[in-house]
């Protein structure tokens, strides 16, 4: 072969390793990369065939993967030893190239019945590495007998660490696959989970919301047998705070069973819970509430509730002795100082004066509620009551606008 003809082969064999390496980037089957690699190989090296063998660790052997220019049968049947009885298997083994220009005359090697029947007299044998172990070998055979160069030897190994790189990443795209496959599995198993527990959940509290009204029921009916004015008063407040949390319930359960409810709904609900609740013939006492939509953890808002039924109910009790007047509740959002609200509770009655740590009417319950919740309360008794408490809206969302 003269200067200018081995010139021309070395170009072509390097533009057929980069066009080949461009090929496998942009693919994600790696049998498809393999058969191309086969393809390529035997052109670029001018013989008929091309087999590539993938090691198998369990079998400890080199099964034929992917190929060119065999006949059926070869292709994913045929193995051969993982040693050095097979020029594939001592080129495995050895991690050195193995070149046979006459595997007929070559005693030292055994291949299988299949060489014979292509006619297979020279073979190149390099191993293909991949980043984390030796994925096979890439073989290229031929049915004459030839010379083979150190340029040739140079062009399959080329080849073979491209290969050994597309086989690289296409292991570590299946092994993101499965993680991908994994990790939403899991995730739908949270969400069947969570769905199952929403449900027990709602179920709970949907129990314990029925529970809630029938005991204020039985104590509903035990007010109307009982002629104590002391034990009256007392089963009325118990009465009260059953109720006040039943309708924590009723709340809850139009939420999906989030950990925040809407203070401002309850509280429209609870007034007019309460309003029924103090429906006394021959008294004309109004109750009207307003408020900003705000959202409230749970607890902040059971105490703020059990806070306006007291107060509430001191004023129905105790402000109107003449049996008229008027109640006003009402939260709002500080438009001054961000992340606090304002809950008061007002009436046009005759108004009383209690100092600080009176426990009349209740007013020790709704001082303690208050601390839980981080506010503070404070009365001004003139020309009626007006009870303000102001409390923190952390962790609270604000609906914008409301």
């Amino acid at each position: 072969m003269g200067d200018a003809a081995r010139v021309h082969k070395l170009l072509r064999q390097q533009s057929a390793i980069a066009r080949f390496g461009t090929f496998a980037l942009g693919q994600t089957d790696l049998l498809t990369v393999l058969n191309e690699a086969a393809r390529v190989c035997a052109e670029g090296l001018s013989v008929p065939f091309c087999k590539i063998c993938r090691y198998r660790a369990a079998e400890d052997d080199l099964l034929i993967v992917a190929g060119h220019g065999w006949e059926d049968g070869v292709i994913g049947c045929v193995v051969s030893p993982a040693n050095g009885s097979s020029p594939q298997g001592r080129a495995f083994t050895s991690g050195e190239p193995v070149i046979c220009e006459d595997i007929r005359a070559d005693a030292q090697f055994q291949p299988p019945p299949f060489y014979a029947d292509h006619q297979i007299i020279s073979t190149i044998d390099v191993i293909i590495r991949s980043k984390e172990r030796p994925y096979g070998v890439l073989e290229i055979d031929n049915n004459q007998q030839h010379r083979y160069d150190q340029h040739d030897i140079d062009f399959l190994t080329g080849f073979a660490n491209v290969l050994g790189e597309a086989v690289s990443t296409s292991e570590r795209t299946a092994l993101l696959e499965v993680t991908v496959d994994r990790m939403r599995e899991l995730v739908e198993e949270k969400d069947r989970l969570l769905d199952q527990k929403k449900v027990l959940a709602e179920e709970l509290q949907h129990r314990v919301r029925n529970n809630l009204q029938l005991v204020s029921g039985m104590l509903s009916r035990q007010l109307e047998t009982t002629t104590d004015a002391a034990g009256h008063r007392g089963l009325k407040s118990i009465a009260r705070r059953v109720s006040t949390l039943a309708q924590v319930y009723d709340q809850l359960l139009g939420t999906e069973m989030t950990r925040t409810i809407d203070f401002g709904e309850y509280l429209k609900s609870l007034c007019l819970n309460l309003a029924e609740f103090q429906d006394v013939p021959g008294v004309a006492v109004s109750l009207s509430c307003e408020s900003d939509t705000i959202m409230l953890d749970l607890d902040v808002v059971t105490s703020l509730g059990i806070v306006v039924a007291e107060l509430v109910t001191n004023s129905y009790e105790h402000a109107f002795p003449g049996g008229v007047g008027t109640i006003t509740v009402s939260a709002r959002r500080d438009r001054a100082q961000s992340g606090k609200a304002t809950l008061t509770i007002a009436d046009d009655g005759i108004g009383f004066t209690a100092q600080a740590e009176s426990k009349r009417h209740g007013l020790g319950l709704v001082r303690r509620l208050v601390e839980e919740t981080r506010g503070e309360v404070s009365v001004k008794a003139a020309a009626g009551t007006v009870w303000r408490v102001r409390f923190p809206m952390a962790n609270a969302w604000q609906a914008d606008g409301a």
